[in-house]
């Protein structure tokens, strides 16, 4: 089937609005290589919940469609506090489906992606609760087979759950992967330990192994092993060894990447035996920097919104200013909110954990090299947090210029420049940014969608009303992957008041598309 196929496919089988069963199916969420996962209403309960709907072309094959629901039944019975909560398996008018937990958050690639490599307390507390979770499995004799960041989800309250037990084995008779397959999507490989690669029997090491991985990204930024093919990645799980993760962060304690190294080591019989032993390496890493917090309360605080410094307030009444000069007879409430989200997205990361680490792990800051203005540091670590305590247009600048190789940082060092051009007035210079950013590769969605959203804000600010339209029909296939709050509340600022003013020309249909949108984000942030 061609791409083109695909997509259209895609389009006449969105079931949303309809009802399948007990479950009245809202709207899509997003799929994946399996299912495809709706946010729904429990009618007899009144709650929401996540379905996850299996596509077609796997529920023609029978021998896939009764292990489909074995495990899936199997995993119904994990009953923990750190994993997603299946409630029902079933099958309706040949809709086969798995009811589950509705999870309000982020999983921790959206995290990474948004707040960048995590401290030494909050990775703790999200290992902890995963590590948990695998000690529940295991005893259910359950192997996950798919664990990475995207099956890891941070609830709004910082608690960390496990997503999809039990629905990760990949179709066919066994584990084995074919790596040569077209079209193979980087996520899994990236993660899978060597024996799943090799196609041979799995238990909870192999789980242990992947996480070791996840871990490793969430620490270092990256993977341990990347490439441009499947094979390639596979290849160096089951050769190479990892960059030691204490060159890549010297700021972490010893013993916490001598543990992740541990789930990294390539023979089952090298790593931790069972969950349970990591957990007993993790709680004396977990007493000395936790405390006597619970893991949960400590994420919470560091994902809660944190007030401002003193020295955010120009930059805030900057953002308000600049809102109020558009003279559009928006709310107050709305404006406020922009600018309230902007503070939290902004300073989150600059007064909180840019400080901590700093004042905690100073070694990152010694070794700056050269007399310049902004110093040079040793790594790119270094330079971000020492561009997010100055929080300077200078200091994200320099992120991009004395690291232009490491384009995972100096993409959203560029991200952060466009926010200071906002606020500043500069327009033309946020425009560039923009348009930088929503010119990037479909890699980048996150970005690429938050890059059309700001040049959809400057073009009707400027009442380019053509432009903006054209701009809109970009972004409507991206509309779910606008994560970052301050600009989607932007956005719709925006958005709202080109509709009611009648100035949105892309067609009846994806206007209509667009209020339909827009009433959701009502919906969500009434709900919530």
């Amino acid at each position: 089937m061609s791409e083109h196929s695909a997509k259209e496919s895609s389009i006449r089988r969105d079931l949303s609005g309809q009802q399948l069963g007990d479950y009245r199916l809202l709207r899509r969420l997003g799929q994946g290589a399996m299912a495809e996962v709706y946010l729904a209403e429990q009618i007899s309960l009144q709650r929401q919940v996540a379905v996850k709907i299996l596509k077609p072309e796997l529920a023609k094959d029978q021998t896939y469609i009764q292990r489909f629901q074995r495990e899936a039944r199997a995993a119904a019975a994990l009953v923990h506090g750190n994993i997603v909560q299946i409630h029902e398996v079933g099958c309706i008018d040949g809709i086969y489906f798995i009811a589950q937990e509705y999870v309000r958050g982020l999983n921790l690639k959206q995290h990474l992606a948004r707040y960048g490599p995590v401290d030494t307390k909050t990775a703790l507390a999200i290992m902890h609760q995963v590590a948990a979770a695998l000690c529940r499995a295991a005893e259910a004799g359950i192997v996950h087979r798919d664990i990475k960041p995207e099956n890891i989800m941070i609830t709004e309250r910082g608690e960390v759950k496990v997503a999809d037990f039990g629905l990760a084995r990949l179709p066919g008779g066994g584990d084995a992967v074919e790596l040569t397959q077209a079209g193979m999507t980087m996520g899994t490989p990236l993660y899978m330990s060597p024996e799943q690669i090799e196609g041979k029997a799995l238990d909870c090491r192999s789980d242990i192994y992947s996480f070791g991985v996840t871990c490793y990204h969430m620490l270092a930024g990256a993977p341990p092993f990347e490439g441009d093919t499947a094979l390639s990645v596979a290849i160096q799980h089951l050769k190479k060894a990892p960059i030691p993760l204490e060159h890549r962060r010297p700021d972490l304690p010893p013993a916490l990447c001598r543990v992740v190294h541990k789930m990294l080591a390539k023979t089952k019989d090298a790593r931790y035996q069972s969950p349970w032993e990591l957990l007993q390496d993790l709680s004396p890493l977990a007493r000395e920097y936790l405390g006597d917090s619970a893991e949960s309360s400590i994420l919470a605080t560091q994902l809660a919104a944190v007030p401002a410094p003193a020295t955010s307030t120009t930059p805030t009444q900057r953002l308000q200013a600049m809102m109020q000069r558009k003279n559009r007879r928006w709310p107050t409430v709305v404006i406020l909110a922009a600018w309230a989200g902007l503070i939290v997205v902004g300073f989150f990361a600059g007064t909180y954990l840019g400080k901590q680490w700093m004042n905690t792990h100073t070694v990152a800051f010694a070794t700056p090299t050269g007399g310049e203005a902004v110093p040079k540091f040793e790594t790119v670590g270094a330079q971000v947090l020492f561009a997010l305590h100055t929080g300077t247009k200078e200091a994200w600048e320099a992120v991009v210029r004395y690291f232009p190789e490491e384009t995972y940082y100096s993409r959203r060092a560029k991200k952060q420049l466009a926010w200071l051009a906002l606020m500043e007035g500069r327009d033309h210079d946020a425009m560039k940014l923009f348009q930088e950013l929503a010119n990037l590769d479909s890699s980048e969605p996150e970005l690429q969608a938050f890059g059309l959203a700001g040049q959809y804000w400057l073009l009707v600010k400027q009442n380019r009303f053509g432009e903006a339209a054209t701009v809109l029909d970009a972004l409507l296939p991206l509309q779910n992957r606008l994560e970052d709050p301050a600009m989607r509340q932007l956005f719709r600022t925006a958005l709202q008041e080109t509709l009611e003013r009648s100035r949105l020309l892309p067609g009846a249909s994806v206007a209509e598309k667009w209020r339909q949108w827009l009433e959701e984000q009502t919906t969500e942030t009434n709900g919530s």
